[in-house]
């Protein structure tokens, strides 16, 4: 398993950014891939945007997708999400994830280590 820890988060306006990063503890992390999820109040922990460690693809939300790029670093074992014309309903914990494997998910039963979070919270 990783170990991780986000950073990053805070209080911005309505079509602010920010950029959340996760660090990574681990000889083994450049074959982890990596995802970001966010869980608001009342709601269930979902999906924002994943990253595969053997090539780099990508996956996006569809409410994100557009406004968001994920990237990693493998030599600073770090993946950052740079949020873009964020909006009030982008408000929430928001989770790093890594996960073994040659193939990306969307599923959080499939990510078995997370960090602690990080809250994003977006006034209108």
């Amino acid at each position: 398993q990783v170990q991780l820890v986000e950073s990053g988060g805070g209080l911005v306006q309505t079509g602010g950014s920010l950029r959340l990063s996760c660090a990574a503890s681990g000889r083994t992390f450049i074959k982890y891939n990596m995802g970001w999820f966010r869980q608001a109040p009342g709601k269930e922990r979902e999906f924002v945007a994943g990253i595969r460690w053997s090539d780099g693809r990508t996956d996006y939300a569809d409410s994100v997708k557009g406004r968001s790029t994920i990237s990693r670093n493998n030599a600073k074992n770090t993946v950052d999400l740079q949020m873009n014309s964020l909006k009030p309903e982008d408000t929430a914990v928001y989770y790093c994830a890594a996960r073994p494997g040659s193939s990306l998910s969307t599923l959080v039963a499939d990510f078995g280590s997370w960090g602690q979070g990080t809250q994003v919270t977006v006034s209108s």
